[in-house]
């Protein structure tokens, strides 16, 4: 029993660090939404992630010939990683495109809402999130063959990610530098899974902790505007 639970700790902070990939994600994409769907989109968004997850999970347990060559030397598995790693760096990069020259300033919230629809908002959550489940489902197959502990993981890491989506998307969006920055970590993502499909393994220590150092970097640089502000404030005479 101790053995499973340490199994069952072991994927949750698995899932947990993948989830970081997934509120990075989210709040892009429901950025585009208007206020009032963007919680909404969140909830549905996940849930659906989540199912369709715990779908690949079961699907993997039947389907072994998912690793096996079928076109080249690229198996099912090569190439949902070589297309999504391709579609999020190129979402990634549209998005910085979007931030860095104000496209967002230029066009109004009614327009927007037509361009970004609620269902491809949703769907491109799904895809996304079944594009980084697949490494780690195959991890958690070969850590334990007891289905109803991945299950577990997978929702409670959900339940996880899910409090923390709204908060982390909503800090991150109200600063352009950490919004630029996040992006920035999912062109990364991208080139990785897309370095996967073609057999190249990359360690995620590269990968995290330049990227940890970076967001430490911006962190401290706003903690010293803002108290530089302040000081400046308070300096001023009335």
């Amino acid at each position: 029993m101790a053995d499973i639970l340490g199994i069952l700790a072991l994927l949750i902070g698995l899932e947990l660090v993948l989830g970081v990939d997934n509120i990075l994600v989210i709040s892009i994409f429901v950025s585009r939404l208007k206020k009032e769907e963007q919680q909404k989109a969140r909830i549905i968004g996940l849930a659906l992630a989540m199912i369709a997850r715990i779908v690949l999970l079961f699907l993997l347990l039947q389907l072994t010939e998912l690793t096996n060559p079928v076109l080249w030397h690229f198996s099912v598995r090569d190439l949902i990683l070589v297309i999504g790693g391709l579609f999020l760096i190129y979402k990634a990069v549209k998005e910085i495109h979007h931030t860095v020259e104000l496209k967002d300033e230029l066009i109004d919230e009614a327009e927007a809402a037509k361009k970004n629809t609620f269902r491809s908002v949703i769907t491109q959550i799904v895809l996304l999130d079944i594009v980084f489940s697949v490494d780690s489902v195959i991890t958690a197959i070969g850590l334990t063959d007891e289905v109803w502990v991945i299950v577990t993981a997978v929702i409670l890491s959900f339940i996880g990610i899910l409090i923390f989506a709204k908060p982390i998307g909503e800090f991150i969006l109200e600063n352009p530098a950490l919004k630029i920055l996040a992006l920035s970590f999912l062109i990364s993502i991208g080139i990785t899974i897309f370095m996967e499909g073609f057999h190249k393994e990359v360690p995620k220590a590269y990968i995290y902790l330049p990227m940890g150092f970076a967001l430490a970097v911006e962190l401290l640089q706003m903690r010293y505007a803002k108290n530089r502000k302040k000081f400046n404030s308070n300096d001023s005479p009335l």
